[in-house]
């Protein structure tokens, strides 16, 4: 499968990197505070994890402490969370290929067994790992309970998912679960851009939010918006997240998240869609396109959303450049803009 490639590709590379003295670490997007990543040592509130792209490259994961009971977990640039019970562990997220490193380190938080995995949207980048980590604690006295919300158990069926299908769902939009006296919140998005099962898992008395590819905090918007499928509902999803009460996120890629990783994002946003705008305006329908050497006009169009992105790239460039992945991801993002503001006026 593709994602168990991407896996090999990461690990292979990261061999390579390993053997140099130091990897080049980017600014921070909100001027963050860095502390050296602590299984031991909570993070203050809007601190982050550092030299987070190194430690991704050169070891086996980053496991990172966020309040006495909750942990924030990232190998290849992949994250989940989990709670230590008094019974048992809440899991979010089995990751594709990560079942062996997420158990060894979930054994190092506690030796409780994982009686609870929850699904944040069905995909498998995100849950595939679950098959795995099943079999690896098929030596417990009691299986974990798979839950994920009504509209992921339900797309499941429709895709025909080969992954363990859930056995308690959570109503859609909004509902909760109990684990062990935490009240665990689902916040799906009515309208999602990123699939139509994305949602936001908030730990009430734990003030964390769950939310993978709702964006990579301390960094601009990924490639393709972190492969949503659309780019139409974006702001409206990254402000109902927003507007919930909790002070750290995981969104399963980038650092810790906090509040300020929203702000920062809603403006770069609001800065590309000014720019795509901008250049919408001034490149010609047509561009770059020789019409006499055409024989279908299929060409023109996605011609025309290079030319407008490579310059909406161009003008976010001095303000944002220097930071991380610029290069690689805005391009796409500028692409997705343009068709949003091309399809609706």
């Amino acid at each position: 499968m593709k994602t168990r490639t991407m896996t090999a590709g990461l690990t292979a590379l990261s061999l390579v990197l390993g053997a140099q003295s130091a990897l080049a670490e980017t600014p921070s997007t909100v001027g963050a505070t860095y502390r050296a990543a602590s299984a031991t040592e909570a993070l203050a509130p809007g601190e982050k994890i550092a030299d987070l792209f190194t430690l991704n490259m050169r070891s086996r994961y980053i496991l990172q402490k966020l309040t006495d009971r909750t942990y924030w977990y990232q190998s290849g640039f992949y994250g989940t969370t989990w709670y230590v019970g008094d019974e048992g562990v809440l899991l979010f997220d089995p990751l594709q290929g990560q079942a062996a490193k997420i158990l060894e380190a979930v054994r190092a938080t506690t030796d409780l067994p994982i009686t609870t995995i929850v699904y944040s949207h069905d995909h498998a980048d995100h849950i595939g790992g679950t098959p795995d980590l099943l079999g690896l604690l098929a030596d417990q006295t009691e299986a974990p309970r798979i839950l994920a919300s009504q509209q992921t158990a339900d797309k499941m069926d429709r895709l025909s998912s080969k992954l363990p299908r859930p056995q308690e769902t959570v109503s859609w939009p909004r509902g909760s679960f109990t684990f062990e006296g935490l009240t665990v919140e689902l916040h799906g998005f009515d309208h999602a851009a990123h699939t139509d099962d994305h949602s936001a898992w908030l730990l009430t008395g734990e003030r964390v939010l769950h939310a993978p590819d709702l964006l990579n905090a301390d960094q601009p918007p990924f490639w393709s918006f972190a492969g949503s499928e659309t780019f139409t509902y974006l702001q409206d999803n990254l402000r109902e997240a927003d507007a919930l009460d909790w002070t750290y996120m995981n969104g399963g890629h980038g650092n810790v998240g906090a509040h300020e990783d929203i702000a920062f994002h809603l403006a770069f946003i609001d800065d590309l869609v000014a720019a795509v705008g901008t250049a919408m305006g001034e490149v010609p329908w047509g561009f770059g396109v020789d019409p006499a050497t055409l024989t279908a006009h299929t060409a023109m169009l996605p011609a025309w959303y290079e030319e407008i992105a490579r310059r909406a790239t161009e003008a976010m460039r001095p303000k944002y450049g220097d930071y991380y992945g610029f290069n690689s991801a805005t391009p796409a993002n500028a692409e997705m803009v343009a068709e949003y503001l091309f399809s609706y006026q």
